[in-house]
Order: C-alpha cells, then structure tokens, then sequence
C-alpha cells in the first residue's frame, strides 16, 4: 500500500470520508496525514463507517481446536452446565437486549445445546464465584424454542433477550449439553474461572456450583452481543498479550478491557472485542496454539457484526517462537494482507509496533534487530502518509524501558520478558486513542 494517495481506497467509497485535523496524542501514536497539515502535523479523521445492524460485540473470544492437554473438551462432555463469568464492555443501554453466540468452529460432530441462559452476578460479587442474582434468571430461546442443534463449524445465534448489564458489568452464562457431546471448540484460556458442574445447573443461583470443577476456558461460546445503536465497536486481533497472559485472573486487567474502560472515558462506551490468542502469529500456524491470524481473521473478527474498527496487535510470535520469520518484509507483507481484506468490509484499521521481549528465553539480539526493523517501517509510513494501516499505535515506546528499550519496563514486566503486567496492559490502552481508532 506504499505511494497511496488522499483518495479513497478500494471498498472504502462511500464509508469513510477525509478531514484534516490536528494530531492530540502523548506522541505514542501516529495517523496517517492524507488530508492537509494543521499546525504542522496533519491527521486523517475518518467518519464512523455506516452499518445496517444496530449490534455491536460486547464480549468475545476466538477458539482453537483441542489437544491432549485440554481433556475436559477433547473427551467431550455428558449432561453438565458450564457457567461462564463474564465482564462487558458494553453493557445494554436503555434497550436491555443482548443476545448470545455459540460456535463449533473446532467441534466435529453436530452438538445438542440444551438449555442456555444469562443472568447478573449477585450483588457485591467480584473476583471468582459462581453465584448469580435469582431475579435476574434468563432463558434463552433460538428459534423461539429452547435449545437448538450446534452444527460442526457452526455458530448459533440466540433469539434477543431482555437482561439490563451496566457499561463493564458482569454477565453470567450458563450452557448445558446434554451430551454425548464429543470433542468441542473451545478458548482455552479466557483468564476468568468459569463453573462444570452435573447436570443441568442452568437456572440455579450459585450453591449448586460449590466445590464444582473449574475451568479457565470458554466452552463453545464465543460472543455476548447488545442491541446499542449508535455504539461503535472494535475488533481487537492479538495473541497472549492481548488475551490477558500477565494480568491476573478474575481481576478483569486485560489489555482490552482497559481499552474498554479508556474509551469510554474519553466519548462514551465502545463494544471491544478480545480476539487474542496465546501463541497467534501473523504468518503461521501452530498445532496446539491455532491458525494463523490471517487465517482466522474473516471467522474471528470480519464476521462479528457491528464492528467499525479492527485493531491488530501481532508480530512478537512470528519473531520469537520456532521457526521464527527473519524477514522485516515478509512480516510487513503479511500486515498489508490484513488491512487489504479488513478495509473491503469498510473497517478502519489501526497497527501497533511490536513489543519488546529482551529477556524472554528466546530473544536474541538477531531477532531485535528485526523487531525494531518492522517498527522503524510501520511508524515511517504512518508518518509519511505511505503506510497499509490508518493509524500506528506506538505500544512499544509505551512500555520500553528507557535505560534499555530492548525490554520491558520494570514495572511492566509480568516476569518473563514477555508479557505486561496490569500497568503494562493500562499503558497499551493510553497509546491508543479513540479518534485512532473511530476517526
């Protein structure tokens, strides 16, 4: 996308327009200047895209497929409920509507889904705990029916349904699977405990769930969706750091979620969805950790509805983890394939630079030469106007230490060199502004 212009790309006609602007960042971020400079610094403000769904992603995830290390889906499950803890970004609104997706992505036979339902946390609860408000009980129904047949590959979409969540509340759900199910798609680890217990548990309030097994994963369901109009929405295309490895469980100190929360500060709420998976890379896949994210990216993130901008936060796996690409340009190549097929669905989308991994067991100083070769580039074309992405968030800068860039600041090292800890995911979140990423 290099040489690009003040004119619209392809697929983009008709959903964005051009503003000058001025550019009001801590300087973690660079727009792209296609319109003429204000002041000296020119920006590129794009108008929200238009959409035909008033839906917008509140919670999601991305599965993979199951290994031997995962036996409570590989084996498949018979008559239990599995209860899942969840924090929205976005809660409800005036409509108090929300519905819920189910997936078989990875899943190899069709799945009898028995009775689904949503509900609030009780009052006062936070961290782990399976206890729900009675009150606020919800049957799903698909179809008008309860329950539904999940085919392999598939996802499955509720009927809408009245449960009032506040902007970053919690929303509890719980799916029972009669079963024999067989081996299940799954994320393998959504950094909240989530509840197994036997039999159908789904309208019961939280003691049926004491001394129940637990589970780090989200069980088929991929998505809580709120009826908002007007409310835009984000896809967020990560690996570990973004699915939350370095933040503790339960305490809800993701990377997106205190994107989340910063949005919505600074211009009301935002629907923004993790999409991160451990391991993810741009280019390859991997057996246990899952496609690549260009592979998964139409299923993952272009396919969920209401979503305005996608955000990509990968590129530390395709340096770091066996084999490793060694080509700053193949890596770059491999971004520009992402914006290409991300802004043909009208999307804006936002880069960030790689972050630093001095320290991690497999950095060298080869492969840190490479990653500051892929930032140097990203954050030149951002501010020469020449670049595949709209915007480039500077994460990097952000959490570098100043007396060694190559690694981690002190307080936002989890510990291996690889991964932030809470501060380190609240400080990714302020190197990304909402204009970058709504315009």
């Amino acid at each position: 996308m290099t040489g690009t212009t003040a004119q619209a790309r392809p697929g983009a006609v008709g959903r964005r327009s051009l503003l000058a602007g001025a550019l009001a960042t801590t300087g973690a971020l660079l727009l792209a200047p296609r319109a003429a400079a204000l002041d000296g610094v020119a920006a590129l403000a794009h108008g929200t895209p238009s959409r035909t769904t008033a839906w917008v992603p509140s919670w999601a995830t991305a599965h993979t497929r199951p290994t031997a290390t995962d036996p409570l889906v590989l084996g498949g499950v018979t008559d239990r409920t599995v209860r899942h803890v969840l924090r929205l970004s976005a809660g409800t609104g005036r409509t108090g509507v929300l519905r819920v997706r189910l997936a078989g992505t990875f899943s190899t036979a069709p799945v009898r889904v028995g009775s689904v339902t949503v509900a609030r946390r009780a009052a006062g609860l936070g961290g782990a705990g399976a206890a729900v408000d009675p009150a606020t009980v919800t049957t799903l129904t698909f179809g008008g029916e309860r329950g539904a047949l999940l085919a392999a590959g598939a996802t499955l979409v509720s009927d809408p349904a009245r449960c009032a969540v506040p902007d970053g509340g919690d929303l509890v759900v719980s799916v029972h699977l009669p079963g024999p199910t067989g081996p299940l798609s799954f994320h393998r680890n959504t950094h909240a405990t989530g509840y197994v217990g036997d039999g159908d548990l789904t309208a019961d309030a939280g003691p049926a769930f004491d001394g129940a097994e637990t589970t780090r994963s989200a069980v088929l369901l991929v998505g809580v969706d709120v009826e908002r109009p007007g409310v835009p929405g984000v896809a967020v295309l990560g690996d570990s750091i973004t699915e939350g490895v370095g933040t503790p469980d339960d305490a809800d100190e993701r990377f997106t979620d205190h994107l989340a929360r910063r949005l919505a500060e600074r211009g009301g709420p935002v629907g923004v969805a993790n999409l991160g998976v451990s391991g993810n890379r741009v280019l390859l896949d991997d057996e246990r950790f899952g496609p690549s994210g260009q592979a998964r990216l139409d299923r993952d993130a272009l396919a969920l509805p209401g979503v305005d901008a996608l955000l990509v936060v990968l590129g530390v796996n395709d340096l770091q983890q066996p084999p490793s690409q060694t080509d700053p340009a193949v890596l770059l190549a491999g971004y520009r394939q992402l914006v290409l097929r991300a802004r043909d669905q009208g999307l804006r989308v936002v880069g960030t630079t790689i972050t630093p991994f001095g320290g991690w067991q497999r950095w060298t100083p080869a492969l840190e030469e490479e990653r500051r070769a892929v930032n140097a580039t990203l954050l030149a074309e951002a501010g020469r106007g020449a670049g595949a992405f709209d915007a480039v968030a500077d994460v990097a800068s952000a959490l570098a230490d100043p007396a060694e860039p190559a690694r981690l600041a002190p307080a936002f090292d989890s510990g291996d060199g690889l991964h932030p800890t809470s501060a380190g995911a609240a400080a990714m979140a302020a190197a990304v502004t909402r204009r970058a990423l709504l315009g």
